[in-house]
């Protein structure tokens, strides 16, 4: 039941943390160039990280 509800929060928070991982990856590619093929998998894959940390928090907290 846990993992239900931190998915359920972390699907709704997807939408929300676009914009952060949008400046996380810029601050990323400013710092160390990311090659153009990863700049999207990057940014996806902070969106589902992010999303994820949020779910936790709020199923946890």
């Amino acid at each position: 039941m846990d993992l239900v509800l931190t998915l359920v929060f972390s699907i709704v928070m997807l939408f929300f943390m676009i914009y952060p991982a949008m400046r996380i990856t810029e601050w990323i590619d400013a710092r160390y160039p990311i090659p153009e093929g990863y700049y999207k998998p990057v940014m996806l894959t902070m969106v589902v990280l992010l999303s994820l940390a949020i779910g936790l928090f709020l199923r946890f907290a």
